[in-house]
């Protein structure tokens, strides 16, 4: 029988840090964020996130299908339509990135006031 595997993001090596380094990404937190419980077409995904680029966005969801995150439907169609949804991996990431999303707003105020003092001890 095979020894289980102790992964451990602390680890250089470990794989581990491609992931947390993937969920990691702003980008990635605003599509989950924006797909949960939907399916959703490229260009109803860039409305939603305002300030993605196309690029950015094409990269972030192909990084996001690769990793099991994100499924892509093609439908053969004219003109052709692809839409967007989280796998049942991907619906696991989304109230851990909720609970970040939430925290970011509810915090704003103290963080501005934070960067404001800290500029103001450095001017």
């Amino acid at each position: 029988m095979s020894q289980p595997v102790d992964w451990s993001v602390l680890a250089r090596t470990c794989p581990s840090r491609k992931s947390l380094a993937r969920i990691a990404n702003k980008w990635t937190a605003m599509i989950v964020t924006v797909l949960a419980g939907k399916q959703l077409r490229f260009t109803d995904i860039r409305t939603a996130l305002d300030g993605i680029s196309g690029k950015v966005l094409t990269e972030t969801l192909r990084d996001l299908e690769r990793d099991g995150l994100v499924e892509r439907q093609a439908y053969a169609e004219v003109p052709p339509r692809v839409e967007y949804r989280l796998t049942p991996l991907g619906r696991t990431l989304y109230d851990p990135l909720r609970a970040l999303v939430d925290w970011a707003e509810l915090h704003v105020p103290e963080v501005l006031a934070a960067r404001e003092h800290y500029d103001s001890q450095r001017a």
